[in-house]
Order: structure tokens, then sequence, then C-alpha cells
């Protein structure tokens, strides 16, 4: 048995992959991802992530992305809300997500996304789920909802903030999300943060298909002379994952059963469909 991993952020529902999805899935099967967590950006893609879950055995997340407050509706979180309701005792339904703030996008209305984020911790907070948190460049605002309105934990996805503000994260019980941004070997806060954060604070993620890592990364001159966008995909997150490893300076396999275990810790509803960690590492450790 191969090392296996949960990629805790993938937006497989993504127009980057109409043309290949079954096959951008299985080639993430086959490098190692065994779960893939699927978050929502607005109500028109519910849906589509509910559906994609159940289709792959994965899981999934609702909510409305920063991002897509512009357009979004106050009725869309009542509506939100009977969503959450509806698909109670769905097993695959494991956070609301993708909330938050964003503050380096220009024109997004800043009130009105503080209004939405507020409004969907209260809904985790009645259903009882953890979160998952676009924090771009809003660490200490989203770190204010949450004190103001605590939830049940989750993930601060693509973590990019100070030691102090992972910290502060980690005392209210969530896990910080790490992917591609970690391996340029430029990004020398994220990668000290990567090596030296406790390591039960970390989660693995893609975000695919954003967040490319260094060897997916077209640069400006590259695409001038018309070399294409890449897109990231969940079978790079094994990659991601051995750069992590050696930042740490630990056994692959080790951070392998690490990061599961953080991201069941994350969203506890993942340890009904997946096996404990400790059940996988033994298994590899007797080659099977």
């Amino acid at each position: 048995m191969s090392l296996v991993w949960i990629d805790t952020h993938c937006h497989l529902d993504a127009s980057e992959f109409d043309a290949d999805r079954d096959a951008v899935r299985q080639s993430a099967t086959s490098a190692g991802v065994a779960h893939c967590v699927l978050p929502a950006v607005e109500r028109g893609n519910w849906h589509a992530v509910e559906a994609l879950a159940h289709r792959y055995g994965d899981s999934y997340a609702l909510g409305i992305h920063p991002m897509f407050t512009g357009r979004a509706q106050e009725k869309d979180i009542e509506l939100l809300a009977q969503a959450l309701h509806d698909r109670r005792d769905d097993t695959r339904l494991v956070a609301v997500g993708e909330i938050g703030l964003d503050g380096f996008v220009p024109g997004l209305n800043w009130e009105r996304q503080q209004w939405f984020y507020r409004a969907q911790l209260r809904l985790a907070r009645q259903f009882d789920l953890p979160v998952i948190l676009h924090v771009r460049r809003s660490v200490d605002h989203i770190l204010k909802g949450l004190r103001d309105l605590p939830v049940a934990g989750g993930i601060a996805h693509a973590f990019n903030g100070s030691l102090q503000q992972a910290d502060a994260f980690t005392a209210l019980g969530f896990k910080l999300g790490f992917g591609g941004a970690t391996t340029y070997d430029r990004a020398l806060q994220l990668r000290r943060l990567a090596a030296g954060l406790p390591p039960d604070a970390l989660v693995m993620e893609t975000d695919a298909p954003d967040i490319q890592p260094h060897w997916l990364y077209v640069t400006a001159a590259q695409r001038a002379a018309g070399l294409p966008h890449l897109r990231n995909a969940p079978c790079e997150l094994p990659r991601i994952a051995h750069v992590i490893a050696r930042l740490r300076l630990v056994d692959e396999l080790e951070w392998a059963a690490t990061a599961w275990r953080n991201s069941i810790a994350a969203l506890p509803r993942l340890a009904g469909l997946l096996p404990a960690c400790g059940d996988l590492v033994a298994a590899d450790r007797k080659g099977l």
C-alpha cells in the first residue's frame, strides 16, 4: 500500500475540470489521494459539490465565498440554512464553507463580506459544524469573528499569516491549510511556518485548480511566448506533501499519518467515511 492523503480543499466542480473531471479524480486516486473535500463558493454550486462528493466517495461543504458575496442575496442565508437542515444526516457534508473575508481583491464590499461571514458562522453554530475559512489579508478580522461567534473549529485555508496568528487559530481549535504556495523557495515565512509549527497544526490541501505549486507555475514571459496556464489538480498533493515533510525533517509516512489524523480532527465527520490513520500506517509498514 502506498502513502495516502486527504486533500482538504479542492474545487473539483470548477469549470477547468469540465472536460476531464473523472480522469482528474482517477489520477488523484492513483497518486494516493484517497479523499477530497469539496467546498462550495455560492448557492449555484451547492448541488454540484454534493453530487460530486457522492459520485467519487468524497465529502463537501456548503457556503458562500467572500468573493461571491457581491452577487449573493441575503435570502441565500435562509436557503443555506434550509440546505444544511435538509442534509443534516448526510455524512458527506462535513463543514460550512468556503466562507470568510477577502482583503486582497479590489472592489469587494467589506461590510457585505462581514455580514455574510458572520451570518454563516451563526449557521455553523446552529448546525454544530466546523467551518472552512478563506482568510486572504483578513486574518485579524476573521479571528475577531470567531471570538465573537465561536464555532466547532475547522480549517483556515491557504494560511499565510504570522506565527502569532497561527497560534491564535490553533488556540481556537483550527487547523491550518498548507498547499502549493509552500513549494516556492521565495516563500520564506510560509516555509518557516510549515517547518516549525506543531505537527498537529497543519493539514494538506491543493485549492485545485488554483494555487499551483512551483513546478506548474507559468511566468509572464512564458505566457507571452504562448505557454498556456497550467491548472493545479489534486494529484499534485503528494508531491506538495513531500516538500513539507522535507521542510519538517520527518519521514514521509509519518507526515502522511499526521496529516490524515489532523484532517479528521479538523472535520470530524471524516472519521465516519475514512479509516483511522493508525490502520493505514500499520498496513503500510507491513507492505500491504
